[in-house]
């Protein structure tokens, strides 16, 4: 038996992703056997595919954090043949194969059940993008951040992370404020929801150790002076969820907005979140996320395009979400 998958190849001659088509003996160990309908392309993905960043630990290695699929085999209490699954980050396509293939072979322990409020495909438009999203507006309600507290921050607006954010939260009856390098995607910002657009330009330089207060929350998905100048312009008690790196890993603040004002600052880890909490943000999501303005921020590609997709994410020519059909 074959299936056709991306591989991630490193060696003398070196790094490159191609599309190729395996024998079943190249699955991983794992106690749960899937048939994938559709992965999705994340920023993490990208590093991998153009090994731009060293996050592919292992070769060769199927790259996608993110799958949607159907159990063929499994040998885990909690699923069985026919269950529809999802996989979110675990280290998958970094240490372990991943889901841009027509098939996976996974620990049961990293699978959740897939809501039935999606379909495979709405699921991997959704992907960890979305998850993550919603796990950062779980952290804003957590520490108290309510829409009567005023404006919310979206960085990195245009992205995955971002677009999910801004129609949750606008949902939710935040007023959102969308940051973004793309004014000319301010359509479609407004669109899922932001009452307001402002060009990142205004946050990425060196900036104060305190700023105007202007911000009751911030989803940050950028790091580095954004990051910084986020939290030196929220308000007294505010929330800033930090969950990206896409400016930089670097954060050149001071501790004046946490001593000053009580900022929190909240860490947002989506790979080895439990289950626990994994399944409560799904559910969320099925509860606050409208399909509608999903489907506004998808769309769909063949698995050999996948790849040039790579680089385009991290060069920031990606709105929305990007849903592989693996088959194709």
């Amino acid at each position: 038996m074959t299936y056709r998958a991306l591989q991630i190849e490193k060696d003398d001659t070196g790094y490159r992703c191609t599309l190729k088509t395996l024998d079943d003996s190249a699955l991983p160990e794992g106690d749960v056997t899937v048939a994938v309908d559709y992965s999705t392309v994340n920023y993490k993905d990208g590093l991998a595919i153009t090994g731009k960043s060293p996050v592919v630990r292992k070769f060769p290695l199927t790259p996608g954090i993110d799958l949607a699929g159907t159990v063929t085999a499994s040998q885990h209490p909690l699923f069985k043949a026919g269950d529809a699954v999802v996989l979110n980050g675990w280290g998958v396509g970094e240490s372990h194969s991943g889901g841009l293939a027509q098939k996976a072979r996974l620990k049961g322990d990293w699978l959740i059940h897939r809501p039935g409020a999606f379909s495979a495909r709405q699921a991997m438009a959704i992907g960890t993008a979305g998850y993550t999203a919603m796990l950062c507006v779980m952290a804003l309600e957590k520490h108290g951040v309510t829409p009567e507290q005023g404006e919310v921050l979206v960085t990195g607006a245009g992205g995955g992370v971002g677009s999910v954010a801004i129609a949750l939260l606008a949902k939710l009856g935040y007023r959102v404020v969308a940051s973004t390098g793309r004014l000319q995607e301010a359509g479609y910002l407004r669109s899922l929801g932001a009452a307001d657009v402002i060009d990142r330009a205004e946050l990425s330089a060196p900036g104060k150790p305190l700023a105007k207060e202007r911000w009751a929350g911030v989803v940050d998905t950028v790091g580095s002076h954004t990051l910084a100048n986020a939290c030196a312009s929220t308000k007294y008690g505010g929330t800033v969820a930090a969950c990206g790196l896409a400016q930089g890993m670097d954060l050149p603040a001071t501790v004046a907005p946490f001593i000053l004002r009580g900022v929190t600052l909240a860490g947002i880890d989506s790979v080895m979140a439990p289950r626990a909490l994994r399944e409560a943000a799904w559910a969320r999501l099925a509860r606050d996320l409208e399909v509608g303005k999903l489907d506004a921020m998808t769309r769909e590609v063949g698995l050999a395009d996948a790849i040039g997709l790579g680089a385009q994410i991290l060069a920031g020519q990606v709105r929305g979400r990007v849903v592989v059909d693996v088959n194709r």
